[in-house]
C-alpha cells in the first residue's frame, strides 16, 4: 500500500471522504449484496438527497463511485452525478455463493461463520478486496485535495482498515450503516479515522 503520509504537510494532506449508499431492500433485510445490482428504496433515495445537503460547501479534487447503481445513484441524488467517475475498484466484495444470503442462513451450514475470518465460497478473497482498496488510497493521496468515494459497506470497511495500516480483517471493527459519511484523515503525520458512520436521520 502507498504510504499516505508521504510528501504532504499536515495541513495539506488529502483526505478520503467515504459515503455508503442509501438503503436497498437487501440492505434492509441484511442480505449480503455484492455484485447484484439492487436499486435504492424510496427511503434510500431520500437519504441520498439528504447526504447532498451535508456535503454542500466542501471542495473535492475527485469524486469517484462504484459502478453499481445503488452507489452511483446515491452520488447522483447527492448532487455529484455530473462529476462522479466510475471506479471498478470500489465495487463491493464479490460474495460468490454467499450472495443474497444473511449471516444467519450461512451459519446454518457453517456454524460460527464470519466473512472476516472465514471468507466466502466461490467469491473474492479478502486479499483482493484489500488490493483494490489500496489502489483507491494510492490514487487519492496523489491528488492535491480530498477525494469523495461512493461505495459499499464491506469494501469501505476494508478501505478504512487499510488507511490506518491495519490488515483488511480489521474492517470487522468498523461497522457501517447505509447513508453514512466517514472521513479518513490525519493527526499530524499519522493517518487516522477522523469520522466514522455518521448517519442521515430522516425522522
Amino acid at each position: 500500500m502507498a504510504d499516505p503520509s508521504a510528501a504532504f504537510a499536515p495541513e495539506t494532506r488529502p483526505r478520503l471522504w467515504l459515503v455508503r449508499h442509501g438503503e436497498t431492500e437487501w440492505a434492509r433485510l441484511r442480505r449480503h449484496t455484492g455484485r447484484t445490482d439492487i436499486p435504492l428504496t424510496d427511503a434510500g433515495r431520500r437519504q441520498a438527497a439528504e447526504l447532498g445537503h451535508r456535503l454542500i460547501g466542501h471542495s473535492f479534487a475527485a469524486v469517484v463511485t462504484s459502478p453499481l447503481s445503488r452507489a452511483s445513484e446515491t452520488a447522483r441524488l447527492a448532487g455529484f452525478g455530473d462529476r462522479a467517475i466510475l471506479d471498478p475498484d470500489l465495487l463491493e466484495w464479490d460474495y460468490g455463493e454467499d450472495e443474497g444470503r444473511t449471516t444467519a442462513e450461512i451459519r446454518e451450514e457453517r456454524p460460527g461463520w464470519s466473512i472476516w475470518t472465514h471468507g466466502v465460497r466461490g467469491g473474492e478473497p479478502i486479499e483482493s478486496v484489500a488490493s483494490r482498496s489500496d489502489g483507491v488510497i494510492a490514487r487519492a493521496v496523489a491528488l492535491d485535495g480530498d477525494t469523495l468515494c461512493f461505495a459499499h459497506a464491506h469494501l469501505l470497511r476494508v478501505l478504512g482498515a487499510r488507511w490506518v495500516g491495519l490488515p483488511p480483517a480489521a474492517g470487522a471493527y468498523l461497522a457501517l450503516s447505509t447513508a453514512t459519511i466517514s472521513i479518513l484523515g490525519w493527526e499530524r503525520e499519522t493517518p487516522v479515522v477522523s469520522r466514522w458512520n455518521d448517519g442521515v436521520d430522516l425522522d
